[in-house]
């Protein structure tokens, strides 16, 4: 997920989980690396954290896929696929997935909001699924969903997922320019509170040294004129011209904490949150009872 970092912040609880395989020799290369130069550390750590891996994809993905229409949509650097779903639906909502996720990982809700009478597009993001690239950043991913709701729309929903909705909302995304500029229904499922608490993560699982740290902030200010917490749903979430706002979240998500949920909640008035359990940080998406309810609020 490609931010920085504020290297003076706590880190946030989470769940706990297994270390990746292969984490020991990543941090042994970083303390060399930061050894040498600082330069070099921050070089090689931006890449890990702007580079998605290309998951193969699982059995359920290519069902998921069935009966929708691929197309393409150019965007400022490239381009990128998108998919539909019921073309003659009466509202159109866009699906906008994770990091290292795809369209197809939206098939169970795809076809349940079909289902119920919506058009459903959703996009593969830069350096995702079928579009070309093998680097993004959240600007860059923002950059791409404005291309597509500019070309589908008008939106009249955004159902987004994890780093898909802080892409979204953070940078942020503009709905129906051509009309009021106001989108009627946002689902957020799963999203970070902050941009720096997701890089926190990140830089403690690699032990970047504080000096590495701190140019990886320094490099979001030069690139995009703004500090790297700017991005955050915290802080932006509330300024949207958003006619309606939910927000469903796991206790039991390990990559995003729940206390994040709780940080939007607060700082977000207006916005409905319902916290979910069992599901963790990708089942919320493929869960029935949680795509019931995302189609009640739409509506």
């Amino acid at each position: 997920m490609a931010l920085s970092v504020d290297s003076s912040a706590p880190a946030a609880p989470a769940v706990a989980v297994a270390l990746p395989p292969g984490i020991g020799l990543l941090r042994l290369k970083f303390r060399l690396l930061a050894a040498l130069s600082t330069e070099l550390a921050f070089g090689a750590a931006w890449k890990l954290f702007t580079t998605p891996r290309r998951l193969p994809p699982k059995r359920w993905e290519v069902a998921a896929l069935a009966g929708a229409r691929q197309f393409w949509v150019a965007t400022p650097r490239s381009q990128v696929a998108a998919y539909e779903w019921n073309p003659e639906g009466t509202h159109t909502v866009l699906l906008v997935h994770g990091w290292e996720h795809r369209a197809s990982f939206w098939g169970y809700m795809a076809r349940g909001l079909a289902g119920a009478g919506f058009r459903v597009v959703a996009l593969d993001g830069p350096a995702h699924g079928a579009s070309p690239g093998g680097r993004t950043t959240l600007p860059g991913f923002g950059a791409a969903v404005q291309a597509v709701a500019d070309a589908v729309g008008p939106v009249h929903g955004v159902v987004a997922h994890s780093f898909g909705g802080a892409a979204t909302v953070g940078i942020p995304v503009r709905f129906n320019r051509e009309a009021d500029g106001t989108l009627p229904r946002l689902v957020l499922l799963a999203v970070p509170a902050s941009t720096t608490a997701v890089a926190q993560r990140f830089a403690e699982l690699l032990q970047l040294p504080a000096a590495v740290v701190a140019r990886m902030n320094r490099y979001v200010r030069e690139q995009h004129g703004r500090d790297a917490e700017s991005f955050s749903l915290i802080h932006t979430g509330r300024l949207l011209p958003v006619g309606r706002a939910l927000l469903l979240h796991d206790h039991d998500d390990a990559s995003i904490p729940f206390g994040e949920a709780e940080d939007i909640a607060a700082s977000w008035p207006g916005l409905e949150f319902r916290p979910t359990s069992g599901l963790g940080h990708n089942r919320i998406l493929r869960d029935l009872g949680v795509i019931e309810q995302v189609a009640a609020f739409l509506a």
